[in-house]
């Protein structure tokens, strides 16, 4: 099994995500430059995120070597995630440059998934589900965003 993983300008990475998750994370920032204390998602095509920090702290109460929150052959997208101080939303960057360009649905989510108002012509996101509590959760977006990997080939 693998995953790609995007970030940088552009950069791919293949990835196995069947070790622990440790080592995925630790690899993870240091391909994308990220800082060892900061926090890391990845953003798949469908715009579920999921928050490697968060499946640590899982797996050092249950320990696995998998990883079933990634879907086989995926391509994600490297995100930073900025916890907001003193009652401030949570903020999510993309760690691939000029994700607006790469795919715009993504850039949207992640807008969304931070607060922020969409830009330009944006549909209305899914009514009823809570701000910052889309990570890890159900899949809610019955359609799947255009494809990364067939638009960076």
């Amino acid at each position: 099994m693998f995953i790609t993983v995007m970030f940088g300008a552009g950069y791919r990475e293949l990835v196995n995500p069947w070790c622990s998750l440790e080592i995925l994370t630790a690899h993870l920032r240091q391909r994308g430059q990220v800082s060892p204390d900061a926090t890391i998602a990845l953003l798949a095509e469908d715009g579920h995120l999921v928050n490697l920090n968060e499946g640590l702290e899982r797996a050092s109460r249950a320990p696995s070597t998998d990883s079933p929150l990634l879907q086989e052959r995926g391509t994600y997208v490297l995100v930073q995630v900025i916890n907001g101080e003193g009652g401030a939303p949570t903020r999510y960057e993309s760690l691939l440059e000029n994700l607006d360009d790469w795919c715009p649905e993504l850039a949207e989510e992640l807008r969304w998934l931070s607060g922020l108002p969409p830009v330009g012509n944006s549909r209305r996101r899914r009514p009823g589900t809570r701000r910052g509590h889309q990570e890890q959760g159900p899949h809610s977006r019955p359609q799947r965003l255009g494809s990364l990997l067939s638009r960076t080939r």
